[in-house]
């Protein structure tokens, strides 16, 4: 048995009143489509077909490179664009599933369970439902007196008696291939001059053919996204399914409702969740960390046992047992060894601090690489910008850094070295030697490193 999915995305999306393509913009850290690609992907085993409009190469940048694209130049309705489709899919697939991009939320184990009702379908198709007193929109499902599937009618065209049927076609369908194939050209012309994927349910019951149906597991896989109002609703949902999946895996959350994690992200167990953190991109978090209150980070990588506390990190990385803020800003190119501790309001950027590095308040280390054990004073600043280029700054294990310091880059403290509170360094500073002034000047050896 070999099943393809398409993908419709063509839609103009207009009541989004925006220049992005309706299927690009945001949900969960992701483009909306990716969901639907992931999900069909998942459950055929095989990539789905995307059919999109005229503004082809802004959604195929999104696209994995083998993920087929059809192009639907005109937009004619549903069962024009899998028209399209056809002449690519014709004679090499058994089963179509058959999606819109703008139901995000559909699980693969639903696309899962309408493969699988097909199967067993001695009749051409088999569609998705919902019952709900929200119709959203959707068409509903008219049935006989024997409790068959007649037809879907449209929301725009039905009576008021449809109008009070509760179950909704939401808009997901599997069929039997060489059925399709046959019947597509006999679909109506709509009063708009379009061409409606759903009248083939009613061919389909004309000719005496069975029509199935299996419902929505539950009723937020039906929500679609015509407006922004609708991402929302769709956000909402979709972040209450990934923060259950993390508390099952582990995870606590002190308030779920202030907590958010996009899906590209991992949790080791045991991990807990402060109000309004924020975990986005491809963020990796280890176990045994305490995040938040009032948190934000994106794309980094944190080891075990890690307390980050109001601060900012920003395409950076942490080792195990490593403490930071409150307000600290790790930018991107930050690398902090294990133990490291970083206290209020210190920033760092494109540095490496060496294992259990003391980097005090109200600091900032750019473009420097730090070694083991050194402390840094409230108030040091690394001078890495002259104007035309960033410089380097090289701070050798177990230094130590005076209060206000200011680091005139490129310049190198020795390994041992201690410089005054204050002091401006603009030349290097040897091993073990104590550097004071401004600017400062070596003004002795360690006497106990002699």
């Amino acid at each position: 048995m070999v099943c393809k999915a398409v993908i419709l995305a063509a839609g103009l999306g207009t009541r989004m009143k925006s220049d992005i393509p309706k299927v690009l913009h945001g949900l969960g850290g992701a483009p909306m489509l990716s969901w639907s690609v992931d999900a069909c992907r998942e459950a055929t085993g095989a990539e789905p077909y995307v059919v999109v409009g005229p503004e082809v190469d802004q959604i195929q940048e999104i696209l994995d490179e083998d993920t087929p694209v059809v192009i639907q130049s005109k937009r004619l309705g549903t069962g024009h664009a899998l028209m399209r489709a056809a002449e690519t899919l014709r004679g090499n697939t058994d089963f179509i599933l058959v999606t819109h991009a703008d139901m995000p939320l559909i699980k693969v184990e639903t696309f899962r369970r309408l493969i699988e009702c097909q199967l067993d379908n001695d009749g051409p198709l088999t569609l998705l439902s919902a019952v709900s007193d929200d119709p959203r929109g959707f068409g509903r499902i008219e049935r006989d007196e024997s409790n068959q599937i007649l037809g879907i009618v449209e929301e725009a065209h039905a009576n008021e008696r449809q109008l009070a049927i509760t179950e909704l076609n939401v808009g997901a369908y599997c069929f039997r291939a060489d059925w399709v194939w046959e019947h597509l050209d006999q679909l109506p012309v709509s009063p708009k001059g379009e061409y409606y994927l759903t009248d083939l349910v009613g061919i389909a019951a004309v000719d005496g053919m069975k029509v199935m149906n299996i419902p929505v597991e539950s009723l937020d896989e039906s929500i679609g996204v015509n407006t922004r109002v609708h991402i929302a609703e769709a956000e909402l949902a979709l972040r209450k399914r990934i923060l259950t999946r993390w508390m099952e895996s582990g995870v606590t959350m002190r308030d779920p409702s202030t907590t958010y994690v996009e899906s590209g992200v991992s949790i080791g167990q045991d991990t807990l969740l402060l109000p309004n953190t924020h975990l986005e991109g491809k963020t990796v978090v280890g176990s045994g960390c305490t995040v938040g209150p009032n948190t934000i980070i994106r794309s980094s990588t944190i080891g075990d046992a890690c307390t980050i506390l109001s601060s900012v990190v920003e395409h950076a990385t942490m080792e195990d047992d490593v403490e930071i803020g409150p307000y600290a800003h790790l930018r991107t190119g930050t690398y902090l060894e294990q133990g490291v501790h970083v206290g209020n309001f210190g920033e760092i950027k494109n540095s490496r601090l060496g294992r259990g590095v003391k980097m005090g308040h109200f600091s900032y280390i750019g473009d420097a690489t730090i070694g083991e054990g050194v402390n840094i004073g409230a108030g040091t600043i690394t001078c890495n910008f002259d104007g035309e280029r960033k410089n380097k700054t090289e701070i050798g294990s177990g230094a130590f850094i005076g209060s206000d310091t200011m680091l005139v880059a490129p310049v190198r403290i020795g390994k041992g070295a201690r410089t005054g509170a204050g002091s401006v360094v603009t030349k290097d500073v040897p091993d073990n030697s104590i550097a004071v002034g401004i600017p400062a000047r070596v003004v002795r050896k360690r006497k106990d490193r002699e």
